[in-house]
C-alpha cells in the first residue's frame, strides 16, 4: 500500500499520544486483561494457512447467524478492514494459470526449427505455422465455453477444469513423435490457456479489496510477462534439442494451479449470486477474516447510494429490491444493461490488437538486427524486461491514476511510437537513423502498452460487468482478443510485403489513437469503487461509474 494512503490518527482528548505513555508495569489486572484479549484475537484470527484451507475462524458463528445489516456510513467499504495475506495467497494461486498462459505460448520460440525437424516438417512453413497457430484457435474455443463454465460451476471449479488440460497438453506435446500429436497438444494447451485466461482477471477483481483491486488485478499481465520472460531463459539455458523437456517444465504452473485451487476459496460473490449465503459467508470469512460476511454484506448499501445519487430513488429502490441486473446469458447479453460493458469488452481488446502489439514483437528481432543488434535473444529479452518494468509501474499507478487515465495515455504513447517509427522508415532525411528510431521506437512502444492497454483492459471488464453475467462477458472480450490477435499475425507480413512497412505501422497508429478517443469518450472510470457500486451505476445510465 503506498504511503500517500496511510492516515495518521490524531490523539483523541484524554487519550496521551505514543511519545509520552508512562513507562509503568502493568497492574497484575491489566495483564489479565491483556491475556483474555489476546484469546480472544486468537480465535477470531487463525492463521493465513489455515483460512485459506478453509479453517473458519473459532467461534465467530459465520456459517450459522445471519449477516447483520450495516449502515454504509458507519463502516468502511467492503476490504477496508481487511487482512491482505489471505487474499494475496489466493490470487498469486490464480495468477499461476497467466504464468502458465506467458509460458506456453512463448516457449515453442526457440526450438521450433529443431522440432519441425525431428518430426519431419522441417522447411514446410504450413505445418510449422500449425504448430503455433493451433495453440491460438485452442485458446478462442477455450475463450469460448470459459464464460458459461464460470458462471454455472463457479470460479474455483472452472480453474480445477482449466489445470488439467493445461498440464495435460505440454505433456502430450513433450512425447509427440508425430505433427498430428504435437498439434494436439498445443490445440489442448490453448484450450486450456484461452479458459484460464478469462477466468483469472474474473476472479481476483471478486476477491480483491476495492483499495487494491486495481493492483492486484495488473499482477494478471505481470504473471503473463513473467511467463515470456521465463520461456525465454529457458530456451537460451536449455539446448533446442531438449524440447521435451521444455513442454515438461511447461506442465509445473498449471500443476500449481491446480493444487492451489483445491486448497482456496471459491468467489464470495459468486457463492452469493447463487443464493448459497452460508457457503458465500464461510468464503468471505476465508478471505478477508472474521468480518467478511459483514465486509461483502457492505456492497449493497453501497450500490444502492451510487444508484440514488446517479440516478434518483427509482433507481436505488430497484438495486435494493435485489432485482436482477442483466439478464443471463445468450442473446439476451446483446440486449438491456448487460450490453454496454460487453461492448466496451470486445472493443477495447479489439484496439489493444489491432494497434499492433502483436505485430511488433513478432517483428522486434528483424528490426533489432537491422540496428545491429544480431541477438534474436538479446531483442526478446528487452522488449519483455521492458514490458515487465512498464507492468511493474502500471501497477503502482493503477490506484492513483485509475484505469482510464493510464489506459487513453498508453494509447496515445503507442501512437507517437507508431508514427515516429513509420517517418523513420519512410522518410528520407530519417533515413541514417532509421536504426536507432526503430529500436527507441519499438521499446517505447512496448513501455506504452505496458503501462495501459496491456493490463487495463483484463482488469476493467470483470469490473464493468454485472456479476449475472460476469464470466460471459468477460468470456466474449477474451474471444476478441484471440481472433484479434490470430487477424493481425495471419495478415502483417502480408500487408508489409503489399503497402510496406511506413503505411502499415501508420495504421497501427491510427488505430491506437482511435482507441485513446474511445477509452475517453466512452469507457468509465473504476477506481475505488466496489464492483456492485459500479454495476448499480451502470445500470441507472450514468455515464460515469
Amino acid at each position: 500500500m503506498p504511503l500517500s494512503g496511510l492516515r495518521l490518527r490524531p490523539a483523541s482528548a484524554g487519550r496521551l499520544p505514543l511519545g509520552a505513555l508512562p513507562a509503568t508495569t502493568p497492574s497484575p489486572l491489566q495483564r489479565l486483561h491483556l491475556h483474555t484479549d489476546r484469546e480472544r484475537d486468537a480465535q477470531h484470527h487463525p492463521s493465513t494457512v489455515a483460512r485459506f484451507k478453509g479453517a473458519a475462524a473459532a467461534g465467530d458463528g459465520s456459517s450459522q447467524q445471519p449477516i447483520s445489516p450495516v449502515s454504509s456510513s458507519e463502516a468502511p467499504a467492503p476490504g477496508a478492514t481487511a487482512p491482505l495475506a489471505p487474499v494475496l495467497l489466493a490470487v498469486a494461486v490464480a495468477c499461476a494459470g497467466s504464468f502458465a498462459f506467458g509460458f506456453n505460448l512463448s516457449i515453442i520460440n526457440g526450438p521450433l526449427e529443431t522440432i519441425a525437424a525431428e518430426l519431419g516438417i522441417a522447411g514446410n512453413k504450413a505445418l510449422m505455422g500449425l504448430v503455433v497457430s493451433s495453440t491460438l484457435a485452442g485458446a478462442a474455443l477455450g475463450s469460448l465455453a470459459g464464460g458459461g463454465v464460470a458462471d454455472s460451476l463457479g470460479r474455483r471449479v472452472s480453474f480445477l477444469l482449466a489445470a488439467a488440460p493445461m498440464v495435460a497438453g505440454p505433456l502430450i506435446s513433450a512425447a509427440a513423435g508425430d505433427i498430428n500429436t504435437m498439434a494436439a497438444g498445443r490445440f489442448i494447451t490453448g484450450a486450456a490457456i484461452g479458459l484460464s485466461s478469462a477466468l483469472v482477471p474474473t476472479y481476483i477483481s471478486e476477491v480483491a479489496p476495492t483499495r487494491i483491486r486495481g493492483t492486484l488485478g495488473a499482477l494478471n499481465q505481470l504473471c503473463i510477462c513473467l511467463g515470456i520472460l521465463g520461456a525465454l531463459l529457458v530456451n537460451v539455458v536449455v539446448p533446442a534439442a531438449a524440447w521435451r523437456t521444455m513442454f515438461q517444465a511447461a506442465a509445473l504452473p498449471a500443476a500449481l494451479l491446480g493444487l492451489g485451487m483445491l486448497l482456496g476459496p471459491e468467489s464470495p460473490r459468486w457463492l452469493a449470486s447463487k443464493h448459497r449465503d452460508a457457503a458465500a459467508r464461510d468464503a468471505a470469512v476465508r478471505l478477508w477474516g472474521p468480518a467478511g460476511p459483514a465486509e461483502l454484506d457492505l456492497s449493497r448499501p453501497a450500490a444502492t447510494a451510487a444508484a440514488s445519487a446517479n440516478a434518483g430513488r427509482a433507481a436505488a429502490s430497484d438495486v435494493d429490491g435485489g432485482s436482477p441486473v442483466a439478464q443471463h446469458g445468450g442473446l439476451a447479453l446483446l440486449s438491456g444493461p448487460a450490453a454496454r460493458p460487453l461492448l466496451i469488452g470486445v472493443l477495447l481488446f479489439a484496439f489493444q490488437q489491432f494497434a499492433g502489439i502483436n505485430a511488433l514483437v513478432y517483428f522486434s528481432s528483424s528490426v533489432f538486427r537491422q540496428a545491429g543488434v544480431t541477438s534474436d535473444a538479446l531483442a526478446s529479452a528487452a522488449v519483455g524486461a521492458t514490458n515487465v518494468l512498464g507492468t511493474l509501474v502500471a501497477a503502482s499507478l493503477m490506484e492513483r491514476a485509475g484505469r482510464k487515465q493510464l489506459m487513453a495515455g498508453s494509447f496515445m504513447g503507442q501512437a507517437a511510437a507508431m508514427f515516429a517509427m513509420a517517418a523513420g522508415f519512410s522518410l528520407p532525411a530519417l533515413q541514417p537513423y532509421a536504426g536507432t528510431i526503430a529500436v527507441v521506437g519499438t521499446l517505447s512502444y512496448i513501455a506504452a502498452f505496458a503501462l495501459g492497454a496491456g493490463p487495463v483492459p483484463a482488469l476493467i471488464v470483470p469490473e464493468l460487468n454485472p456479476l449475472a453475467t460476469r464470466g460471459k462477458a468477460v468470456s466474449a472480450a477474451f474471444v476478441s482478443h484471440w481472433v484479434c490477435n490470430v487477424a493481425v499475425g495471419q495478415s502483417f507480413l502480408a500487408a508489409v510485403q503489399s503497402y510496406g512497412l511506413a503505411p502499415v505501422y501508420t495504421f497501427f497508429g491510427l488505430m491506437a489513437l482511435a482507441g485513446a478517443a474511445y477509452v475517453n469518450s466512452q469507457v468509465p472510470e473504476t477506481k475505488g469503487k466496489t464492483l456492485e457500486q459500479i454495476e448499480a451505476e451502470l445500470r441507472s445510465g450514468a455515464k460515469t461509474a
